[in-house]
């Protein structure tokens, strides 16, 4: 079972960036984690450049405590992005959230863990997003479908989706 990697997530990202982004526009992009930022952007944010991004994910959570494993077809990563094109830099920062294990009912939030396949198509979107927040260019057709099949889990629980609870989750989509 995959776990949360985040050089999982670093490595593709490096290893997506220069076909995505860098060739064509020269900035260099980082990827950075904040385990506590929330999707709201403030006006004076927004006045910096920031944009934000929320993805809906398929993976695997393994609660720490008993060991129970559960799949979700719901699961959010939220991005945090801006360019500063004049210093020819750019920032995102990703905010992995959590579920809580149904059997123990203790509150706390397991990280999930993701295929690298996963991965590769959360952050192809997040450079759709940028090239056409960022770049001003043309974003491509969402064809989340070419992903992967449809996986069928059980409904979707908010009393134990950390993302729902802070009123963040895109569930009802």
């Amino acid at each position: 079972m995959e776990k949360w990697l985040p050089s999982l997530w670093l490595d593709t990202f490096d290893d997506l960036l220069y076909d995505e982004l860098e060739y064509d526009h020269g900035d260099q992009w980082t990827l950075n984690f904040s385990y506590s930022q929330t999707d709201t952007v403030t006006k004076e944010e927004r006045k910096r450049g920031w944009k934000v991004y929320c993805h809906r994910a398929y993976g695997n959570f393994q609660c720490a405590s008993c060991y129970k494993i559960w799949p979700s077809a719901r699961v959010v990563v939220l991005f945090r992005y801006r360019l500063r094109s004049d210093q020819g830099r750019g920032t995102v920062i990703m905010r992995p959230f959590g579920q809580s294990c149904r059997s123990c009912n203790n509150d706390v939030f397991e990280l999930c863990g993701f295929s690298k396949k996963e991965v590769e198509h959360a952050l192809l979107r997040l450079f759709s997003k940028i090239r056409k927040n960022c770049y001003d260019e043309e974003e491509e057709d969402d064809d989340s479908s070419a992903c992967s099949t449809r996986v069928w889990t059980k409904p979707h629980e908010k009393s134990l989706c950390e993302a729902c609870i802070q009123g963040i989750c895109s569930q009802d989509e």
